[in-house]
């Protein structure tokens, strides 16, 4: 089949266990055909059931799948339509597992680390006519919508913060003569919320085993170079990872300064008093993540007809930032003690904190204050007497 032979409008199936790779998967296909009518899977037993109920014109499907495998899939499918457009997914790369697939005819086996242009080029061949290139408009908000209510509905289903770095230049900054050079990406994309959010929730996915990931360092060399790449580049792909608001774009800014300001405070007093200085990074990092993806979401209001000015913006943040923070960082099931830390940052009460805690509630503090402020008396604070830190080791953080 080709593209002449495609309806209208598509009707696409992926089949993928691991969700991070499903969903760039699925922001691969939308970015080419962004009108396709997508079902998505997690298993081979659901996809077997929605192509029995389901005529598709696309089929992405990974051999891995638990119970019902991609090759299964792949043979029920060929036994009814012989032509039927089907990619093959698979981490085989073996000469054997080519040989046992081939037979059924794929119209492509691709391995992973999934090479990103070859699989957009097979979908414009499969999706597209030469030359073709499909537009889709933004949907406006439905009669009554009000903001509040917007707000609230998109809190379970936001896509996370904007970017903060250019996805493209730092992974090609990146590139070397022998590949992906882990600690160049690193230092290109540390200081991005939504790209240190990710790479951790991938790198502790159900493909994944081990002891919990709670850093960006420690993600990278968990998930193959390729895989991280993939990540980060199918970011930039979604939906207004770029805020387009000048208001927006000036509330992120704050956002992202302060986030950074933390960072860095609590990588200094972590290691001045010899503790796990990336955690502490990692938790201040992130922990205007909801801030910065309600921020999206107000792009996304915007973009459906939606009156904003910076009292909407500001009383948007004081009631649902919070709340879209916890939302994604348990959506995306972020290790339990990084959640823990990032909760020490807004609160202290309740008997026995950490240390590393502490380091970050003080560090938060000390980015809010504004370069006219002193230090005398935050140094004066519990959780300062607590660390056992005075206005000379303040002043030294400060100042590094």
């Amino acid at each position: 089949m080709t593209a002449v032979d495609l309806p209208a409008v598509p009707r696409v199936l992926i089949a993928e266990a691991d969700p991070w790779s499903r969903d760039l998967l699925k922001q691969v296909l939308l970015n080419v055909r962004c009108d396709a009518r997508l079902d998505v899977c997690a298993d081979g037993q659901h996809a077997a059931t929605l192509l029995g109920e389901k005529t598709y014109d696309l089929i992405l499907a990974d051999w891995e799948l638990p119970g019902v495998d991609g090759l299964s899939l792949l043979r029920s499918v060929r036994q009814k339509r012989r032509s039927l457009p089907f990619i093959l997914l698979s981490s085989r790369n073996d000469s054997a597992s080519v040989r046992e697939a081939l037979p059924l005819a794929p119209t492509a086996y691709l391995t992973r680390p999934l090479n990103m242009e070859s699989l957009t080029q097979r979908l414009q061949d499969l999706l597209l006519n030469e030359g073709e290139s499909v537009y889709c408009e933004i949907p406006p908000l439905a009669p009554g919508m009000t903001l509040p209510a917007f707000l609230e509905r998109r809190r379970e289903v936001c896509d996370g913060a904007p970017l903060r770095v250019d996805v493209k230049a730092a992974v090609q900054h990146s590139l070397g003569p022998e590949g992906l050079d882990l600690k160049q990406l690193e230092d290109q994309v540390h200081s991005d919320p939504q790209i240190t959010a990710v790479l951790i929730a991938a790198a502790n996915s159900a493909g994944y085993h081990g002891t919990p990931v709670q850093t960006l360092p420690e993600a990278l060399h968990k998930l193959v170079p390729g895989q991280s790449m993939n990540l980060i580049l199918g970011l930039a792909l979604k939906h207004n990872v770029v805020l387009g608001d000048p208001g927006l774009v000036a509330y992120a800014e704050r956002h992202w300064q302060l986030s950074q300001d933390s960072a860095d405070y609590a990588r200094r007093l972590a290691r001045m008093l010899e503790l796990d200085h990336e955690r502490c990074y990692s938790a201040c990092i992130l922990h205007r993540l909801g801030d910065l993806a309600l921020l999206r979401c107000l792009e996304d209001w915007r973009q459906g007809g939606g009156a904003l000015d910076d009292e909407a913006i500001g009383e948007s943040l004081d009631a649902f930032g919070a709340a879209y923070g916890s939302a994604l960082r348990t959506r995306w099931r972020l290790p339990l003690e990084l959640r823990q830390l990032i909760a020490g940052i807004y609160s202290l009460e309740g008997g026995v904190y950490s240390r590393e805690a502490l380091v970050v509630n003080l560090a938060v503090q000390m980015a809010r204050l504004t370069e006219h402020e002193g230090l005398e008396e935050l140094a004066g604070s519990k959780t300062a007497r607590l660390l056992k830190v005075g206005l000379p080791e303040l002043t030294r953080v400060r100042k590094t």
